[in-house]
């Protein structure tokens, strides 16, 4: 995630906890996703829903801030637990985060992350607005990097916003709750707005897509060995291509370690598991270019961030800005990597203070500068909102800015300071004889090539003694010797006055050959020159002349060679244009053939042009041919630049070239006389124009300036509204936790009345004393109780239970705190097992009994009915004269009925419960019954008239006939088997 923009200082991206690199660097922290939710008026139903919708054992951990009344007691966890299953905890100073955990900010409390631990700070009520959403958020990507997930959701204002901004800046992850599902819209909606949110859902669907993200993120991380230019080289370099082809700005420079984060975000939150598919996604899809090119800008910006920096940038730089300048000379300052403008005016500011406090007005021209064309646009508004107030003083606030309530625009005296441009400081001419360069935190996403190709071009861009203000974690690396420290903690600079840096290193275009080979082995380092590289260079050097390449609009795209003698910055708004950067007197013969090759789209030369320089006269020729490309999506020229007759008058180059007679060369004059008039009124017609121009665009901006102030006067009349509307969200909320209480006690009482009365089991509530508190009217069938015995005392009441011992067992039952049960029975013959426990509290305190009456009469006289039918089928099967044996699935005895131990000689003690191939010290151990028992049975269910002989120890040998059916019990749902034995011995049989 690269960008040319203001960084946070602290902004290095540590590394996922599974990567080699930080194995035993993370302080022993757990990995797994931290969830930061911020919410406010109408938060509480939408975070309702959200826990509604997310399961229990996700592994994650949920931080919830919402805005509450300092003054009032929250019962938000207590309103939420009733939502999940997860534990609901409201926050304790130092409380360690733990996955599968909901926990809630107290109220009167900033709560912050530190290394997997919530850190609560006090409120001063002097601090002015309170942003306690973006203070989690900033500290949740601080924390957790990368896997920084916030969630925004319904309220009013802009809390948040700054945070999100800053957990994507860190390569993590926002949701934004849907406006239209949000009872109060401003907080999604700003986040929206600034196009911060990876998802817009309704709180009912972020669990399932937070859940896939999630896995997506972690899990691949965790399997992935190698980062996505290692897994497949030929797909990252494919989307380079197309991102160069879609923005016109290389990224393959960039530090590779960053790229590949944001590249892994981007395709955990497209669901992309490898970078060959991402690619082929970023090429059917021209809007994930636009998300990426814009992700990997990192736009994370603050007014005055790093006060300490800001402090020392105003007393050693700003300060010594005005130190013997006069008037006349004005102070120059370049920001590149500007952002949406917060770091210039920041700037600006300081110089405008430092004017007051002078009494004297110095011209001031900031160039801030940046390649998002969005983001320049942005700054360019000058409206922020207003969570800004957090970071900029109240008398700064006052005096700087203009508020409507919502937002606040930078004052005029400011804006007019700042000249915002779209410039890539890798690949356009820098700016020059700067006094002041502040570029925080943009090297450091820089490979090393760019890094040095950069540090000299700043030292090129400013004024010997000029200032450099790096980022805190940034380093001059080996031109350290060309600047000395300033305040070295700050990362503030000063150019040495007597150094200068080799022209090699201020080649600003790098040659598209070096390009093609860095990206083609970006990780390969050689040792030995490459010969052939070498002689392109030195003959492009010294044979190709000086050009530029041009768009269709004479914008300057890319310079080659020494063309600084042909063209120079003008003075006023920083312009890369050619024809205004071209020479007085080359401007209209270039002008003329620039718009005739467009026009005519065919190579056009003008020769014997007559320019003046400060080295003296030369006479040189220019060429614009088109450049032809399948890839180039508009069309390119090449404007060349070649001196015909160097330090010759231009007669003298006439003459030379020509012989001429006196006549001739005396007309050749008079029409060169001519045409020099000619020139000289066109010029002096198209300054005017120029001037009339410029006058035009100051009155169409002064009147744009006035419209905006009175948009703002007519905005303040609606503040009143604003601020009655802020001071009510905090009644809102509390309003909702009480509605929704007093909600959720009516549904539970009458869950609870319902529950009472359509059960068929007596209840009834006393208190310590024994007293009826509450019965329902099952116990009415039990006890003779009607409503007027509710008060009165247990005993005083006539109950229907031949049992006397009622109070007694309550009693003690109070002392012991041991519930007792036990079988009782009514007067009418009714049986119910009766249970009498502890009333307990939510607290755990005893305040009464419960006694509970289940009937069981009709089980009681179910188990009667078996027993007989039971008694009375024993008593037939012991009158059958064959021998019956029922065994168990597992040939296990069952029972037996008497004929078979009176023929066989066996008890009941050693048969029953034993395996039937045991019995008779295994004298039943039969292989054909083996056989019919193990798989004739189960296969037809039943066999009929098997005869079998077998010799028994203790009766001597048997002819035995068996038939046995599987028969299955109902009650227990049990397959048995009914096994039938005939003793035929001495008798023939005929089946």
């Amino acid at each position: 995630m690269i960008k040319e923009q203001n960084n946070h200082p602290d902004e290095v991206q540590p590394p996922t906890p599974s990567s080699p690199e930080n194995q035993g660097a993370d302080d022993g922290r757990d990995s797994f996703p931290i969830i930061g939710i911020g919410a406010s008026a109408g938060g509480l139903y939408a975070l309702q829903v959200f826990l509604d919708n997310m399961p229990a054992d996700t592994g994650m951990a949920f931080v919830i801030v919402q805005h509450l009344d300092p003054n009032h007691e929250s019962i938000l966890a207590e309103l939420l637990q009733h939502h999940t299953p997860m534990r609901v905890l409201q926050v304790k100073d130092g409380m360690r985060v733990e996955p599968n955990n909901v926990y809630v900010v107290p109220p009167n409390r900033d709560m912050a992350l530190f290394n997997g631990t919530l850190i609560l700070t006090a409120i001063d009520a002097h601090d002015g607005l309170r942003l306690p959403i973006d203070f989690l958020f900033r500290s949740l990507a601080e924390d957790q990097g990368q896997h920084a997930i916030g969630i925004v959701l319904s309220g009013t204002g802009t809390d948040g916003t700054l945070g999100l901004e800053t957990i994507r800046g860190e390569g993590g992850m926002a949701i934004a709750q849907d406006p239209a599902s949000a009872k109060f819209d401003g907080m999604p909606r700003s986040a929206i707005t600034k196009g911060l949110a990876d998802y817009i859902l309704p709180p009912e669907k972020m669990p399932a897509q937070l859940i896939e993200y999630v896995h997506q993120l972690f899990t691949l991380q965790t399997i992935r060995q190698s980062p996505p230019s290692m897994e497949d080289p030929e797909a990252l370099q494919r989307v380079f291509m197309l991102l160069r082809r879609h923005s016109k700005h290389d990224f393959s420079l960039y530090k590779q370690n960053t790229i590949h984060r944001q590249l892994e975000r981007r395709m955990a939150v497209n669901r992309i598991e490898n970078m060959a598919n991402y690619a082929q996604f970023v090429q059917q899809s021209p809007h994930e270019l636009d998300t990426l090119f814009q992700e990997l800008l990192i736009g994370v910006t603050r007014f005055f961030r790093d006060r300490e920096v800001f402090e020392s940038l105003n007393q050693h730089a700003v300060a010594s800005l005005f130190k013997a300048r006069q008037p006349d000379q004005p102070i120059r300052v370049w920001v590149p990597g500007c952002a949406t403008g917060e770091e210039a005016y920041s700037i600006a500011i300081l110089i405008r203070e430092q004017m007051s406090a002078l009494g004297q007005e110095w011209e001031t021209q900031i160039f801030a500068t940046d390649i998002n064309e969005e983001s320049i646009a942005t700054a360019r508004r000058g409206r922020f909102p207003d969570t800004i107030a957090a970071d900029i003083t109240p008398e700064r606030l006052q005096k700087f800015f203009v508020t409507d309530g919502k937002t606040y625009q930078i004052s005029k005296s400011i804006r007019e300071m700042v000249v915002f441009a779209v410039h890539s400081i890798i690949k356009d001419p820098p700016f020059s004889n700067m006094d002041l360069i502040s570029c925080r935190n943009l090297l450091i996403y820089l490979g090393p090539a760019l890094q040095k190709k950069i540090i000299p071009m700043f030292h090129y861009a400013l004024k010997p003694g000029g200032f450099l203000l790096l980022g805190n974690s940034e380093t001059l690396g080996e031109f350290g010797s060309f600047f000395d420290a300033v305040d070295h903690k700050a990362r503030l600079f000063q150019r040495q006055r007597d150094e200068t840096i080799p022209h090699r290193a201020l080649e600003f275009a790098m040659p598209q050959s070096a390009t093609q080979e860095t990206r083609r082995f970006p990780h390969r380092h050689e040792k030995e020159p490459d010969l052939g590289r070498l002689v392109d260079k030195v003959l492009l050097e010294r044979f190709v002349p000086a050009c530029v390449v041009i768009d269709e609009h004479s914008n300057i795209l890319y310079f080659h060679g020494k063309t600084g003698q042909y063209l120079e910055p003008s003075s006023g708004a920083a312009s890369l244009n050619l024809l205004r950067m071209a020479r007085a007197s080359l401007r209209i013969p270039l002008g003329v053939a620039v718009r005739q090759a467009i026009a005519q789209q065919r190579h056009i030369t003008h020769e014997n042009i007559h320019m003046e320089t400060e080295d003296g006269a030369q006479i040189i020729k220019v060429s614009v041919q088109p450049v032809a490309d399948a890839l180039l999506k508009t069309a390119l020229f090449l404007v060349t630049f070649e001196v015909v007759a160097p330090d010759l008058e231009p007669e003298e180059a006439i003459n030379g070239a020509v012989d001429m007679t006196d006549s001739s060369a005396q007309r050749v004059k008079q029409l060169e006389q001519e045409l020099q008039s000619t020139r000289q009124y066109l010029q002096t017609t198209i300054e005017e124009l120029e001037t009339t121009n410029e006058e035009l665009r100051s009155t169409n901006e002064e009147l744009q300036s006035a419209n905006e102030e009175l948009q703002s006067t007519n905005e303040e009349v609606e503040t009143s509204q604003e601020e009655l509307q802020s001071v009510n969200e905090e009644l809102v909320t509390v309003n909702t936790e009480l509605q929704s209480k007093i909600e959720e006690l009516t549904v539970a009482n009458n869950d609870l009345n319902n529950l009472l009365a359509n059960i068929d089991v007596g209840i009834v509530f006393m208190d310590l004393n024994l007293h009826v508190q509450r019965f329902n009217p099952s116990m009415r069938q039990i006890v003779n109780l009607i409503e007027t015995d509710i008060g009165r005392p247990i005993s005083d009441i006539v109950i229907n239970l031949v049992y006397n011992d009622l109070v007694s067992d309550a009693r003690r039952v109070l002392d012991t705190l041991i519930p007792k049960e036990i079988e009782v029975q009514t007067t009418d013959d009714r049986w119910y097992v009766m249970r009498i426990s502890p009333y307990r509290t939510l607290e755990n305190a005893i305040d009464g009994l419960v006694v509970v009456f289940i009937d069981v009469t009709e089980q009681k006289r179910a188990g009667q009915a078996a027993r007989e039918a039971r008694e009375f089928a024993e008593s037939i099967v012991d009158t059958i004269r064959e021998s019956l044996i029922v065994l168990g699935a597992d040939q296990r005895v069952l029972s037996a009925n008497r004929s078979f131990y009176e023929t066989f000689h066996m008890t009941p003690e050693e048969t029953e419960g034993q395996s039937l191939f045991d019995i008779g010290q295994g004298a039943w151990d039969i292989p054909r019954l083996h056989e019919l028992l193990e798989q004739v049975l189960p296969d037809d269910a039943s066999f009929t008239d098997i005869v079998v002989e077998h010799d028994f120890q203790n009766i001597g040998r048997r002819a035995l006939i068996f038939n046995a059916k599987q028969i299955h019990e109902q009650i227990t749902e049990r397959r048995l088997i009914l096994l039938a034995i005939e003793d035929i011995t001495g008798r023939e049989y005929q089946p």
